[in-house]
């Protein structure tokens, strides 16, 4: 800190000595001792401040490219929503197309399905109610039919 050497502190102890008097100089040392551990506690408490100002500071500036990553990587996400659901719109229109181009089906479910309107809605692209009236049957298995 300060580039005192022994003989300058010896020097400093002399005059102390004949200036105090020795009845006094040990209480004033002690007062000194004192004084001087607290300019050295608040010394290291402004250290911890600046230092902590300056780990918050990354903090922050490490949470604005966080943040900036994560916006950048929705905006992205959302862009390929977008395309995937504009794909499946453009496939579901083609499948509607064609379904009204092909022939007359003899099947009266199929028929049914065709002329009760498009399989996806236009907006969304999202599948029409074209749920059949009863589910198709599974042929049973031999042997089990009778259960």
């Amino acid at each position: 800190m300060f580039d005192i050497g022994f003989s300058e502190i010896v020097v400093i102890a002399v005059v102390a000595l004949v200036v105090i008097g020795p009845e006094r100089l040990p209480k004033t040392a002690r007062t000194l001792g004192h004084l001087f551990g607290r300019l050295q506690r608040y010394v290291n408490d402004v250290k911890a401040d600046i230092n902590r100002e300056m780990e918050l500071d990354e903090l922050r500036k490490l949470q604005r490219d966080v943040q900036t990553a994560a916006t950048d990587l929705k905006s992205s996400i959302e862009s390929v929503g977008r395309e995937v659901e504009s794909s499946v719109h453009e496939v579901g229109r083609s499948l509607n197309e064609a379904a009204n181009e092909a022939a007359p089906a003899t099947d009266p479910e199929v028929r049914r399905l065709a002329e009760s309107g498009p399989l996806f809605n236009e907006p969304g692209g999202e599948l029409a109610d074209a749920t059949p009236a009863s589910p198709p049957r599974q042929a049973s298995l031999p042997g089990f039919d009778k259960i």
